[in-house]
């Protein structure tokens, strides 16, 4: 049988190194040699002899995902063998943390990460009640994260000389610790009249960057298991 689907670059392939590759520009590949984890209903295929076990965040990391309708539902996939991870597609990279980093991430931009990797749903800070900014998910240690995002993202260098606006349903993470707060950008007399559908950004300041993806997001949809 012929065709350009059965190309090497389409072809997966024996591991050669343990953890976390990119499969392709759409998927993530993780050998795994213990325990990783990953978003609960990322993982398309399999082979070797894995477990997929449902990971519970806390009462307080599950009280947030309530509340906001974000964070992160995650499964732990523990013993030998290969899995692959994707999401509607989107486009996936990996992020190497290493000690020191700290990487704040929204939840739905999460695909898989390594266990050595420490997790938290934290608050952000000057953020007020607003719908999906909130809590984010933080990131800390030594390990790789794979990064999804709908489109081509863009790294925004953020510095103290020049703060940064980001729309709260698109942005994809930043600098952990970067000083974040509500900036409004139209006056009360314009909401009145309409507004334009750009009344309040999240603002951050600092030194570091900031990820936003080209498109606001979609409504919130449970994961699967």
């Amino acid at each position: 049988m012929k065709s350009e689907l059965f190309s090497n670059e389409n072809m997966a392939q024996q591991a050669t190194v343990a953890g976390m590759t990119l499969q392709n520009a759409k998927s993530v590949k993780y050998t795994v040699n213990g325990e990783m984890h990953a978003r609960q209903g990322s993982m398309i295929a399999f082979r070797g002899n894995l477990q997929f076990e449902r990971k519970g965040q806390g009462i307080g990391g599950m009280l947030k995902r309530a509340v906001t309708g974000e964070g992160l539902a995650l499964m732990a996939v523990r013993g030998q063998g290969e899995a692959w991870f994707a999401h509607e597609a989107a486009n996936c990279f990996i992020v190497d943390i290493e000690p020191g980093d700290a990487l704040t991430v929204n939840g739905r931009n999460v695909l898989c990460f390594d266990a050595s990797l420490s997790y938290e749903i934290k608050a952000v800070k000057g953020a007020g009640m607003t719908g999906g900014g909130l809590f984010n998910s933080v990131f800390t240690g030594h390990g790789k994260l794979a990064v999804m995002c709908e489109g081509t993202p863009i790294v925004i260098p953020v510095s103290h000389q020049q703060p940064v606006y980001v729309d709260t349903d698109a942005v994809v993470g930043w600098s952990a610790h970067l000083a974040t707060s509500l900036h409004r950008s139209q006056s009360v007399g314009s909401m009145i009249r309409g507004g334009s559908g750009e009344a309040v950004q999240l603002k951050l300041e600092g030194e570091g960057f900031v990820i936003v993806r080209p498109s606001e997001a979609a409504p919130h949809r449970p994961a699967q298991s």
